[in-house]
């Protein structure tokens, strides 16, 4: 573990109040949090975000939670609530982005829209993050990831050959995409501000965050022309490229991407040098078009060596290989280790390990603080607002916090 050396942090100084539950605003707060940003986690009083019951697997605290949400302060309130909608302008009034991802309308009922809000705090950022935008055919419409991978096309293109082979994505693809654009589009609105001195209203869709990763697949597939088939973890368009099992019963993953690599594949890897001018495989068309053939050959020779022999054949060919890893693998990857990629990160259920973000700078550390327990900054952050004892203490008999 490492903890890099502290210095000033890009948002240090700029405050996000979010409206968040489960992945894509909570992934895109978190990231604002890395690069010193204060977020203060507006929770439901006694329930909180639904993400935090999702399971169990971190030391009784939920995965999803533990992933998107250190760095955050957690207050609890109903929103509901009249006197809740003072604390929240309060806290609107000394911020400078709101981030909420509410189910379909429910920010607009409850005065928190970009056109209500702006005429009050006109140098706001407002980000509204929902399944398909604010209006369209769809506006009103219930998203969660499953279901955008699926209108998205994303289904179409992962799983096994055949109509019933479709698979989804292992982690929370189109949530992900959303939290990612709504993180670069608020920067952008951060910078815009410091120009103009005007917030902005920033609409990000699951839908269209998703489809816009979809770019190869949808222009494969221009004009009515055929998709890409699906391949499993193979590639549907070229090949070799994708998993090959070993004599030692374990799997490893490579891929080919040019004449050259294919000569050296033959020569170095499968050591048959008349495959690179067998008229089958001499283009990577015929090579993906005669697959079974070719994947039957390369099984042939794999069968004879352990997964660890193949890899020194293939790096010795310089063909791009990797391991097949689980969760476990990637706990332990020499990788993430040699480059002190993991720090330790405090929650309440004590110490767990934590990525440090992807992206290494040499002027900042980022900001890796506890995963906060539901309410903990309630009693902080509201005397921060000049509330005193006595009004807390009243917030809490009437459930307002």
């Amino acid at each position: 573990m490492t903890a890099l050396p502290t210095f000033q942090r890009p948002l240090d100084g700029v405050t996000v109040v979010s409206l968040e539950h489960a992945i894509a605003a909570p992934f895109c707060t978190r990231q604002l949090a890395d690069m010193g940003a204060r977020v203060i986690k507006v929770e439901r009083p006694g329930v909180g975000d639904f993400a935090r019951g999702y399971d169990a697997r971190v030391n009784g605290l939920s995965s999803h939670f533990v992933w998107t949400n250190r760095s955050k302060e957690s207050l609890t309130l109903d929103v509901k609530n009249d006197e809740a909608r003072t604390i929240l302008d309060n806290l609107l009034g000394q911020a400078d982005v709101l981030v909420q991802n509410l189910a379909p309308g429910a920010a607009t009922r409850l005065g928190l829209s970009f056109d209500t809000l702006h005429a009050e705090f006109p140098g706001l950022i407002v980000c509204d993050i929902s399944g398909y935008g604010e209006d369209g055919p769809y506006h009103d419409k219930k998203a969660y990831d499953l279901l955008i991978q699926s209108e998205g096309g994303f289904l179409s293109t992962t799983g096994t050959p055949g109509s019933q082979g479709m698979a989804k994505a292992g982690c929370s693809v189109a949530d992900i995409a959303a939290g990612m654009y709504a993180f670069s589009n608020i920067l952008s609105a951060l910078l815009l501000r410091g120009r103009t001195g005007v917030g902005s209203h920033i609409d990000v869709s699951m839908l269209e965050s998703l489809v816009e990763w979809m770019g190869y697949p949808m222009y494969y597939a221009f004009d009515g022309a055929e998709p890409p088939p699906r391949a499993g973890a193979s590639h549907s368009t070229i090949y070799p490229y994708g998993p090959f099992p070993t004599g030692d019963d374990k799997t490893v993953m490579l891929g080919l991407q040019n004449e050259r690599e294919w000569q050296a594949f033959c020569e170095k890897v499968l050591q048959q040098p008349e495959l690179a001018g067998d008229t089958r495989f001499s283009t990577n068309a015929r090579r993906s078009e005669h697959r079974d053939e070719l994947r039957a050959l390369i099984v042939r020779v794999f069968s004879g060596m352990t997964a660890e022999e193949v890899l020194a054949r293939l790096d010795e060919a310089q063909i791009a290989n990797a391991h097949v890893n689980d969760m476990h693998g990637v706990w332990a990857h020499p990788q993430l280790k040699a480059r002190q990629r993991w720090t330790l990160i405090d929650s309440p259920a004590g110490e767990i390990p934590a990525l440090l973000p992807p992206g290494q700078s040499s002027t900042y550390a980022p900001r890796m603080q506890p995963v906060p327990a539901l309410g903990e900054h309630s009693e902080m952050i509201l005397a921060e607002l000049e509330y005193g004892r006595d009004d807390i203490q009243r917030l809490k008999d009437n459930r307002v916090i």
